[in-house]
């Protein structure tokens, strides 16, 4: 990860943009939430940088398509962990229901 990385710039909620530097490049974007907004700039830039500090490039274009490669293999990586989740639960969530399910049907013969 990069060291220091530069803040985005102040919002302007007149117009509702947000001033935003990303690579020192200035961008005004718009959006509902300026705070987050202000986090993703945040964030790309701190990935553009790691990017930079790694691989010694300065073609801007090039580091954004390294930047955006690497945070689309976060992105993936974090989805695969939540699918297996999901399905470790459902399985689990199945394996409860039947047993549950055994247990009333004991009752119902008992009772």
């Amino acid at each position: 990860m990069a060291g220091a990385t530069k803040q985005p710039t102040a919002k302007n909620a007149d117009e509702g943009s947000v001033g935003v530097e990303i690579f020192d490049q200035a961008y005004n974007l718009r959006g509902s939430d300026a705070e987050y907004i202000l986090k993703l700039a945040e964030y790309v830039d701190a990935k553009m940088r790691a990017v930079a500090e790694q691989t010694h490039t300065v073609d801007t274009a090039r580091l954004a398509v390294l930047a955006a490669l690497n945070i689309a293999d976060e992105y993936h990586l974090l989805k695969r962990n939540q699918d297996v989740g999901a399905v470790d639960y459902l399985k689990r969530a199945h394996h409860l229901a039947d047993a549950l399910d055994e247990v009333l049907d004991e009752k119902r013969r008992a009772g």
